[in-house]
């Protein structure tokens, strides 16, 4: 039932010449195909404080019709975040997030993306696109999208910005949390956390792209959005 009601929708929006097509960047990304809808989906991943969040809003800009929903924004109030044996919240888990909340968004663009993006409200600086060039892109960033196995039916590739152990910590260490980290929190929970939640991604998604993390940001956007490109163009071919 709710797939047939996702072709009706995607048959309408091709009727009126418009394609929808996500992309994805978060600390995991993923994107798989549904043939039968004609919608695109795409994701970028990445570990914390790999860069995701600047890359995914330089990528807005470039990309016309495109908005972001960003994994970061569905916590849930930190009163109700579990606490492990050490007494370290656990925020690097799908049960401190509304999953629920942000599939709903995610599954509102699906549905009427020109719709959603009206109400996100274009970037100011965004590239224009014009008439006949009416695809829509849905840019969704966070730190958990490999692991929840709904978001892993959706979309056609998967991106991970990566960096190593000790570029992360000192990116973590420099940024301001609120609540901030208590001592030990990296290597204690978060980077703990982060292996096991890459583990467990690898064993669910195929198809990865690595992002090297390292590399300057211009390179890293022009790969990305050229990838983003070509799959544009091969949904309008296909139409």
């Amino acid at each position: 039932m709710r797939m047939r009601r996702v072709v009706d929708d995607v048959a309408a929006a091709s009727a009126n010449h418009r394609r929808p097509v996500v992309e994805k960047f978060v600390r995991e990304a993923t994107t798989s195909r549904h043939e039968d809808t004609g919608c695109g989906g795409r994701w970028v991943s990445r570990m914390t404080n790999g860069g995701k969040s600047t890359l995914s809003m330089s990528l807005h800009q470039q990309i016309p019709n495109s908005c972001i929903i960003a994994q970061d924004s569905y916590f849930k109030d930190d009163s109700v975040v579990p606490v492990d044996s050490h007494g370290f919240k656990q925020y690097d888990m799908l049960d401190a997030l509304h999953m629920d909340t942000m599939m709903s968004d995610i599954d509102s663009w699906r549905r009427d993306p020109e719709a959603f993006l009206k109400q996100c409200g274009p970037f100011p600086e965004q590239t224009a696109a014009s008439e006949e060039e009416e695809v829509f892109v849905l840019i969704v960033e966070g730190f958990l999208i490999f692991n929840h196995r709904p978001l892993n039916e959706l979309f056609d590739r998967s991106y991970f910005m990566q960096i190593p152990y000790e570029v992360c910590k000192k990116r973590r260490s420099s940024r301001v949390y609120k609540p901030p980290d208590p001592p030990g929190y990296f290597d204690e929970y978060v980077w703990p956390m982060y292996l096991k939640n890459r583990r467990e991604m690898e064993s669910m998604v195929s198809g990865i792209v690595f992002l090297d993390g390292l590399k300057p940001k211009e390179e890293l956007l022009a790969a990305v959005c050229k990838d983003v490109y070509q799959e544009i163009k091969r949904l309008k071919e296909k139409s």
